[in-house]
């Protein structure tokens, strides 16, 4: 599955319609973000049971903003709507792969049962 391009519009909507979405801040003018691009876009083809998504800082500035960006690219993860990962900085490919299945295995009921008692 390719990437998709996220926006004001559709961010919320895609981080509840699918169960595993990850998302990369980035920009075109930054050369981290051109290395880490082609690794990311290889992982969305080959994990196609996830959403990867790219946020463009430059053109959705109120998104970056509103999700704390603040060193590109940076990288999200969600599972089951909740962040379950941020971390700033491109990944080598292993590394991100280490991250795809953590985010697999996580298992977030329990968090999210704790949350719910202490809300």
């Amino acid at each position: 599955m390719a990437t998709i391009n996220l926006s004001a519009e559709n961010f919320e909507r895609t981080i509840t319609d699918n169960d595993i979405v990850f998302v990369d801040f980035w920009a075109s003018w930054c050369g981290p973000c051109r290395m880490f691009a082609p690794v990311y876009e290889k992982a969305a083809v080959e994990h196609a049971d996830i959403a990867f998504g790219k946020v463009d800082t430059e053109a959705e500035q109120a998104l970056a903003a509103a999700a704390n960006i603040t060193s590109i690219p940076t990288l999200m993860a969600f599972k089951g709507g909740t962040l379950v990962f941020s971390q700033p900085g491109a990944l080598p490919a292993a590394a991100l792969e280490q991250v795809i299945t953590g985010v697999r295995d996580l298992d977030v009921a329990p968090a999210l049962a704790e949350q719910k008692k202490s809300a």
